[in-house]
């Protein structure tokens, strides 16, 4: 079983910086696929980023439109938690943010789809005042 805790979240004004982080248990974390979904009130799940493994020391990193340039998502293997540096925050920004995990194999977009994740956090809050 694998565990996932996510932390970091708070409440910031816009253009404040925050960084999120995902502790991750119970499995080989360096061969994961983790990515970042966000959930904001009446809204569906939508993806952020991701950082997917393709074998060996080689990952890739995948980002939303909406915040791409902003935000960036990095892995420390040896303390198997991954991060999301969120800089240039906008109120739009607010919402619950997810950690997710799988060891698939995606083709296409498909590491931005929350179904193809087996594993969820509880989610962290992130609130962004104007």
């Amino acid at each position: 079983q694998v565990q996932l805790v996510e932390s970091g979240g708070g409440l910031v004004q816009a253009g404040d910086s925050l960084r999120l982080s995902c502790a991750a248990s119970g499995h080989t974390f360096s061969h994961y696929n983790m990515a970042w979904f966000r959930q904001a009130p009446g809204k569906d799940r939508e993806f952020v980023a991701a950082i997917t493994w393709s074998g060996g020391v080689t990952y890739y990193a995948y980002y939303a439109v909406s915040v791409k340039g902003r935000f960036t998502i990095s892995r420390d293997n040896p303390k198997s938690t991954v991060y999301l540096q969120m800089n240039s925050l906008k109120p739009e920004d607010t919402a619950v943010y997810y950690c997710a995990a799988d060891r698939g194999e995606y083709s296409g977009t498909n590491y931005a789809i929350s179904s193809m994740y087996q594993y969820w956090g509880q989610g962290t809050q992130v609130t962004v005042s104007s």
